[in-house]
């Protein structure tokens, strides 16, 4: 008889990779399925006319609106998940975060548990992923535990000029909290690592990190190409009992003692509702009817400031950002959210959105130009939601808090035509980037509420977990990618505690 795992983690993303690492050391046999395989070490990983223009790396998928309408999602399925393409900013949320906070249009919801609760995690998570920052320079930075494992990546000269004029103009520009090592990334090519897939060439990812450390354990075991297709409860509806996945065109089950789903917040969801029975007419882990709702994407938008009299040489441009807007719009008003640089966008990324414009044109453009990224909270919605017809995903987002996203543009662009910029440019980003997701399957209290306990744990389901962004209350308006790294550690911790003692 084939020996059957302990523990199924689903997803090698940042969540599966995390808690892999976590439980490794315990000795029990681990099976990560990953639906993808690894990403190679290609020319197409640095070739910005191969990434952007003809979307190389786009999955070959569709999606569907409520009104039929198709589209092609920005989500990648390979080992690391969408970690391999990030911007490695592994930043924590605000402690306001944590609590309820009002916005122009609504109220974002409390968590389960405070900043302080995670706080350690967030420390661990930080050393684990081998963050370069600085404590200190931002106002709204909640108290840590422990410094960042390694100091800040560097300013390039032309970056550190609009750093020092924003900081003349009364703003507090900080050293983004970067997984980055910058002389290997630039030993390999002279490029962003922004929505640049890596292989192994310096940025701390999901596979580079969570996962190389988890393999180094010979009680874990990777499994590429492997697509869990169903999840099955006992008769009682309640244990998992088997993981259903179909590898190389055949099907195939596992029956393991834990299950922990981390596949992302869209295809956690959809996992959950197509493994509907009849003891759980609406999915699992759904007796709340909370699964696939409260469907989160940052309100985002690209902000291009152009000046004839400034020149940008910078290569990869992604060090500082700035929360002078985050928890009011600076005149008593209300949340607006974060700003931080993009990777350094050239004629050749500028092309894709603009194919009638002649590349040579747009590098003039972008050699005058500097690139941020204004980022806002999107308020959980219940109507908001992942659902399922058949073998179609649907997603009806409803974008909320848009208003004061537009807000924070316009305040973005007063602050850099003060920093020099005549012109500047923005651009929203859609639902085919995925600028965040999360949500779909929350924690809370009340299980009548929300699927998960706060432990990540399915309140329907003892042996059932969900680490990845899709456990998230809130979106809070920074990057995600830190907070579900702590979580995995956190609820790791206490499955090595409680589960596998």
């Amino acid at each position: 008889m084939v020996k059957q795992p302990d523990i199924v983690i689903i997803g090698s993303g940042i969540g599966g990779a995390t808690i892999a690492a976590a439980l490794a050391p315990s000795g029990a046999d681990i099976l990560l399925l990953e639906a993808g395989g690894h990403i190679e070490d290609r020319p197409e990983n640095r070739d910005q006319r191969a990434i952007f223009q003809r979307g190389h790396f786009r999955p070959k998928e569709f999606w569907y609106e409520m009104n039929g309408k198709p589209f092609n999602p920005g989500n990648y399925y390979n080992v690391g998940g969408n970690s391999k393409f990030f911007g490695a900013v592994m930043v924590r949320y605000r402690r306001e975060d944590f609590y309820e906070m009002q916005h122009l249009e609504g109220i974002s919801p409390a968590w389960p548990f405070a900043y302080e609760e995670l706080e350690p995690w967030y420390s661990r998570a930080e050393q684990l992923y081998q963050v370069r920052g600085q404590i200190g320079e931002d106002p709204t930075e909640p108290v840590h535990s422990q410094n960042y494992a390694f100091p800040p990546v560097p300013d390039e000269p032309s970056i550190a000029l609009v750093r020092e004029r924003m900081k003349q103009n009364g703003l507090h520009p900080y050293s983004l909290p970067l997984g980055i090592d910058i002389e290997r990334w630039l030993a390999k090519a002279k490029t962003p690592w922004d929505a640049h897939p890596n292989s192994f060439d310096g940025k701390m990812d999901a596979e580079t990190i969570g996962l190389a450390l988890a393999l180094q354990h010979p009680n874990v075991r990777l499994q590429t190409r492997s697509r869990v297709t169903r999840l099955q409860a006992g008769a009682d509806g309640k244990r998992i009992e088997t993981v259903q996945y179909r590898k190389d065109g055949a099907d195939e089950v596992v029956s393991p003692k834990l299950v922990i789903l981390a596949a992302g917040a869209v295809q956690s969801a959809v996992l959950l509702l197509r493994s509907a029975d009849g003891k759980n007419p609406k999915g699992l882990a759904n007796s709340s009817d909370q699964v696939g709702r409260n469907f989160m994407n940052h309100n985002s938008s690209a902000v291009i400031a152009v000046s004839p009299t400034y020149r940008n040489d910078a290569i990869y441009q992604k060090t500082f950002g700035f929360n002078d807007y985050y928890l009011t719009d600076g005149e008593g008003g209300p949340p607006l959210g974060n700003v931080q640089l993009l990777g350094r966008v050239s004629g050749a990324i500028l092309k894709a959105n603009m194919p009638s414009v002649p590349e040579w044109m747009l590098n003039q453009l972008s050699a005058h130009a500097i690139d941020f990224y204004a980022m806002s909270e999107d308020i959980p919605h219940a109507e908001s939601r992942i659902m399922v017809d058949g073998e179609r995903i649907l997603l009806q987002w409803v974008r909320t808090n848009w208003p004061a996203h537009l807000m924070l543009v316009k305040k973005l662009k007063q602050a850099l035509r003060a920093a020099g910029f005549p012109l500047v440019l923005s651009r929203p980003f859609d639902k085919r980037t995925p600028s965040h997701q999360c949500g779909t399957v929350r924690i809370g209290n009340d299980s009548a509420q929300a699927p998960l306990d706060i432990w990540c744990r399915a309140y329907d389901h003892p042996n059932l977990f969900v680490v990845d962004a899709s456990y998230l209350p809130t979106s809070a308006a920074v990057n995600p990618a830190l907070t579900v790294a702590a979580q995995a550690l956190r609820v790791g911790d206490h499955i090595l505690q409680k589960e596998l003692a």
